[in-house]
């Protein structure tokens, strides 16, 4: 078991933790941690998930690890495929009971923005929209995003455009981790190579810290899963993650 974490491994291990035994789990496109982390929390840990993915997979054993996370190989060994309306429609029913969604901004009330930096009618950058978040987050039982960069400009007060609200249960970044308590993100962890005044410091909006410490180290088994799945470590030189 290594000394410390690195950025990669502190996200992809904790979005993996936030996986509960028998549950309906989905990662979905452009979403390779969270691929990597319900990948991981069947290798790793001894209870039964359904795990479902954008490319149509249903319980799917993929004969390689992708780079995309919508690569039809993650439908390979499926017990169904499902389309993607079929994910909505599962979710809006409340039959979803985890989904990992992607950000550009998160604020302190949990809610997101995929839609553009900037005002609305002359923006810095346009985003690719709501897609299935704006539909998935609020409607989906829990739903947890994730940042590659701590900073105080994904972190934010206030949201450049409100895309999606609801559901949100937690944030994880290379630093730290969020959960929602009483209608805002609190602080429940961070890098034991961070600090707590470091994460304030780093972070947009206020936040109640009350019990948080640093984050348990990785077991042996979520170490070797990971290993498993990068073994040359190309994921983690592709996604560029730095503590700092």
């Amino acid at each position: 078991m290594p000394d410390h974490w690195s950025g990669f491994s502190y996200l992809v291990t904790n979005l993996a933790r936030f996986i509960r035994p028998d549950e309906v789990t989905f990662s979905g496109v452009n979403s390779t941690p969270p691929m990597l982390a319900c990948l991981l929390a069947k290798r790793a840990y001894d209870f039964d998930f359904v795990y479902l993915n954008v490319a149509g997979g249903v319980q799917p054993a993929p004969s390689t690890i992708p780079i995309s996370s919508s690569d039809p190989v993650l439908s390979e060994g499926s017990t169904a495929i499902f389309a993607n309306e079929d994910f909505y429609d599962l979710c809006t029913r409340g039959g979803m009971d985890l989904c990992f969604l992607g950000a550009a901004q998160v604020d302190g009330r949990g809610r997101t923005n995929v839609s553009v930096i900037g005002d609305w009618h002359n923006p810095k950058v346009r985003l690719p929209g709501g897609g299935g978040g704006a539909v998935m987050l609020p409607t989906a039982q829990r739903a947890v995003t994730w940042r590659t960069e701590h900073s105080t400009r994904t972190l934010v007060e206030t949201l450049d455009f409100v895309t999606a609200a609801g559901g949100l249960a937690g944030v994880v970044t290379p630093v730290a981790v969020f959960v929602k308590r009483e209608e805002r993100l609190a602080l429940q962890s961070w890098h034991p190579d961070a600090s707590l005044d470091e994460v304030r410091q780093r972070t947009g909006f206020d936040f109640v810290a009350t019990g948080a410490a640093t984050t348990p180290r990785p077991s042996v088994d979520e170490v070797a899963a990971l290993q498993a799945l990068d073994p040359d470590g190309q994921f983690e030189r592709d996604a560029h993650i730095a503590l700092r």
